[in-house]
């Protein structure tokens, strides 16, 4: 028996002895693939400079960083005629979206830019969207929930049944709002709805500006309605329904350029950051306690 099961598991045996005894030079071969496949498309691509970027917005917002260097660098990039921001997202940490709002609202003021819904724009994604010149849905894709939440675990009976208690000393009444150790007390609710409530007028007040919409009648296009890109377009949260294609020759078209060239991103960095946002966006969403806009 013992031998049958070793000869129907020899393949997968010996892929995984394969792996292991040369994972380095599989490892290195991969780096080397894209550092040759790269400098060869930047070799080709320095002939001409680019006067075009896509910037992509992918998976649950809990940093900005990434893609604040990335505006950045389109902002103060001559060359660079006008910005394709793709976003597939469903929104995350109120904080840094607003900061990617404000970032794309600068770049506006110098550069055209057209936000395309590629799969999911919604809540904190959204709100980093609204500034554009223009933004376009995919048709299958999803718009909206504009609304803001906080969230935290109550792990009161499972400390009770492993037989762990708190010991807490505070300054302010307010200071264990939000604890994870105990149902909270009503005005600890209140105080975390007051931080909600204007954190929400934040975000439709934002959004009525930006879109031109009636701040007073934020129940029809907030109010955390999901939307579809058609219902989207309805509500004016959207301006088109189209494809990608047609999102780059709006931008094509917005920024006057006769010879659209677009500026390549590095392929290695690329899978680095999928491989990342795959890693951490159920964790982030299901995990992560504090004020998010999804």
């Amino acid at each position: 028996m013992r031998n049958f099961f070793r000869f129907m598991f020899s393949p997968i045996i010996a892929i995984l002895d394969f792996i292991t005894k040369y994972f380095k030079t599989v490892v290195f071969l991969t780096i080397m693939y894209f550092v040759v496949f790269d400098s060869n498309d930047a070799t080709m691509s320095n002939m001409q400079s680019p006067n075009l970027q896509k910037i992509e917005l992918s998976g649950p917002i809990m940093d900005s960083s990434k893609v604040l260097e990335q505006i950045n660098q389109a902002k103060k990039d001559d060359n660079i005629k006008g910005v394709l921001f793709v976003v597939n997202s469903p929104g995350g940490a109120v904080a840094p979206s607003v900061e990617i709002a404000y970032a794309i609202k600068e770049l506006k003021d110098k550069k055209p830019v057209v936000a395309y819904a590629s799969g999911v724009m919604a809540s904190g994604s959204y709100y980093a969207s609204i500034w554009a010149n223009k933004i376009i849905a995919n048709p299958g894709s999803m718009v909206g929930s504009i609304g803001v939440i906080f969230q935290g675990a109550n792990v009161q009976e499972l400390m009770q049944k492993v037989g762990i208690k708190t010991q807490t000393i505070k300054s302010g009444k307010y200071k264990e709002a939000g604890t994870p150790t105990r149902t909270w007390e009503k005005y600890e609710k209140e105080e975390l709805e007051k931080v909600i409530n204007d954190t929400y007028d934040i975000f439709i007040t934002d959004v009525s500006n930006a879109r031109g919409l009636k701040k007073a009648n934020h129940k029809e296009f907030a109010d955390a309605h999901i939307f579809t890109a058609r219902q989207a377009k309805a509500v004016k949260l959207v301006d088109e329904v189209a494809t990608l294609s047609f999102a780059q020759d709006e931008i094509i078209k917005l920024s006057e350029v006769s010879n659209p060239i677009w500026k390549k991103q590095d392929k290695f960095d690329k899978f680095i950051d999928r491989v990342i946002n795959e890693a951490v966006t159920n964790f982030s969403i299901k995990f992560m306690d504090g004020l998010k806009a999804y």
